[in-house]
């Protein structure tokens, strides 16, 4: 029998697999071949190895690539630059099962590049391959990471048993695991779904459930972080619940935190679960002035329509300023050194958690090839249901706890404009909601840890005060569009305005504001998709029915033009306190931060 690539136990002994996977294009459970196979060629997401991040960031300095294939053929080896330009580097022909080793030093990949290979079957049939990227024998690692996964989960049992029960099956991944801990915030709980009980059968004492109140997605977190430090892991590495998982990415986090020249925050990408082929963002940034968020690269870049050697932007190494919790590696001291997360409920946390770990000296990297498919943000509306508080409440204390500039920049003036954009599209409870946020950013941070209980009953009740709060189910939905015509807007229509465009865009919907007389709003103008309902469209209409992002359900949007005067003479109110207290405001947060993220406080929310 043909002698094969060695397990992961011998890798121990005789060298540190990186990249690693069996690939049979004959038999493949993956949800999104383009990322595996692109033809003859393995220089996809998947199987290339992305050089130049392990060059810059950790001890290898060389990498070897061992390569079995079950017929003949010949087997080409390339790399790129961060241009994006090929070099073959090596080729030749391999008999069956024959045992390929090369290695190739990374002297050259400072900014940008990646390794991969092609396989060309004599007989033109797909082969399986058998292959991996490997650390040399002689290469230490800077660390040992035994790590922990902690899930924060709500009413989302068959994700959850789906992530355990691909997680049971792969023993390797799990080797480099401590402990699956589930954060359980559900009033149906994980423990009694189908199929649970063959899932902790087969993790065994790996599995713990922890039920708890729902304190949203940084009370989950940070009690999971709790339980890994208290546990004695090494590193935690956060995973949402709702998402389709490939074990490899997670021992690919591992060796890239063992082997970094120093403690890092190590993230993955997330692919869009809907349109498993997308990747949403190649790397998540800041713009300090408007203080927001920013994608690296295009968002949604579809990998079955251009490949990675296809798309020379992803061949130039990214920085990241933070990375998303859907999958992320926190390395425990980095916890203990910068705290837990915020107490913001929900959204915001990763990112002013990213800012303050790099304030302290922690980078973040986003690691290609370690992925998780998710829902993207484009295919939600949680800008203007009930998250649209978090959102508004949470920027703004981030900016007031990590802006450097004076009175947070522009940080004021781009939520003003949020602001001003959902008056116009007829978005009165997320624009109320938005109001309670600025009013509580100015109550200070004393109340945040108590509010995790509460906020979110406080929040709808506020929403659903407004009628485009409400959403009409299924049944009213169908009934309510039936006789409503599509309004279908031309693609220069959906084109966003910028700069001077922008007030161009507002005039008529202001202007609506002010005219004496409204059409009829007993029924509907008009049914917009989703993707078309935007504020400068919306502003045109004074009812219109809106479409959910998901389908199937939507809202009814009404002008109005007593609650938009009366929201919008607030906002102006709130911001205007906002900008002249800024100074002390920010003061205190950051003098309250050491403790609103410190382990005995979140140990006191929690009850860990």
């Amino acid at each position: 029998m043909a002698e094969s690539l060695p397990t992961e136990s011998e890798a121990l002994r005789t060298g540190q697999v990186l990249l690693q996977r069996v690939l049979d294009a004959r038999n493949s459970p993956r949800p999104a071949e383009p990322l595996y196979q692109d033809g003859r060629s393995f220089g996809t997401y998947y199987n290339a190895f992305p050089a130049s991040y392990w060059r810059h960031w950790t001890t290898i300095d060389r990498v070897e690539l061992r390569v079995r294939a079950a017929s003949p053929g010949v087997l080409s080896v390339f790399r790129s630059d961060a241009d994006g330009a090929t070099t073959p580097i090596a080729a030749r022909s391999l008999a069956t099962n024959e045992l390929f080793e090369m290695a190739i030093p990374l002297d050259d990949f400072g900014d940008g590049g990646w390794l991969w290979f092609d396989f060309d079957a004599e007989d033109g049939a797909a082969a399986p391959i058998e292959a991996g990227w490997w650390a040399p024998a002689d290469a230490a690692r800077a660390r040992r990471i035994r790590a922990s996964i902690a899930v924060t989960t709500l009413h989302r049992e068959r994700y959850v048993l789906a992530l355990l029960e691909r997680l049971a099956a792969d023993p390797d991944v799990m080797r480099a695991i401590d402990r699956v801990i589930v954060i359980d915030h559900g009033s149906r709980r994980v423990r009694d779904a189908p199929g649970f009980d063959a899932a902790a059968t087969a993790l065994g004492e790996q599995l713990a459930v922890i039920e708890q109140p729902n304190l949203g997605g940084s009370g989950g977190f940070s009690r999971g972080m709790l339980e890994s430090l208290a546990g004695g892991s090494d590193a935690v590495i956060l995973l949402d619940d709702d998402i389709a998982l490939e074990p490899d990415g997670l021992r690919r986090l591992i060796r890239f935190a063992e082997f970094a020249t120093e403690p890092l925050v190590v993230g993955g990408h997330m692919l869009d679960l809907n349109r498993p082929t997308r990747l949403h963002a190649f790397s998540e940034g800041f713009r300090m002035e408007p203080f927001f968020w920013t994608a690296i690269g295009p968002i949604g870049h579809d990998f079955a329509e251009s490949s990675l050697r296809a798309s020379p932007w992803l061949h130039r190494r990214a920085s990241a300023d933070y990375n998303g919790w859907w999958m992320c590696l926190i390395p425990s001291e980095v916890l203990r050194k910068v705290g837990l997360a915020m107490p913001y409920f929900i959204k915001w946390d990763d990112a002013e958690f990213g800012l303050r770990a790099g304030e302290a000296g922690f980078s973040t990297v986003t690691l290609p090839g370690a992925a998780v498919w998710h829902v993207s943000w484009t295919d939600k509306d949680d800008t203007v249901d009930w998250q649209a508080y978090f959102h508004a409440r949470n920027r703004l204390i981030t900016a007031l706890l990590h802006s450097p500039r004076p009175r947070g920049g522009r940080a004021i003036v781009a939520d003003l404009a949020v602001s001003f954009k959902l008056l116009l599209a007829l978005e009165y409870g997320a624009q109320a909601l938005r109001n309670a946020a600025i009013h509580d950013v100015l109550a200070g941070p004393a109340g945040l840890h108590e509010s995790l209980a509460t906020a979110i009953g406080e929040v709808r009740s506020t929403l659903e005060a407004h009628p485009s709060g409400v959403t009409l189910q299924a049944a009213e939905w169908a009934t309510a569009s039936a006789q409503i015509p599509v309004h279908m807007p031309t693609q220069r229509a959906l084109r966003r305005p910028s700069g001077i465009g922008n007030a161009f865009a507002a005039v008529p919907g202001f202007l609506r504001n002010l005219a004496p007389r409204l059409r009829s709003r007993t029924e509907a103008q008009a049914v917009l998709r989703a993707p078309h309902a935007r504020w400068w469209i919306v502003s045109r209409f004074d009812s219109v029915l809106v479409e959910s992002a998901a389908g199937g359900s939507g809202r009814w949007l009404r002008r109005e033009r007593r609650t938009f005067w009366t929201l919008l003479r607030e906002a102006l109110r709130l911001s205007r306190e906002l900008r002249r207290e800024w100074p002390r405001l920010a003061a205190t947060y950051r003098a309250a931060l050491p403790e609103l993220t410190s382990s005995d406080r979140w140990r006191a929310t929690t009850g860990g």
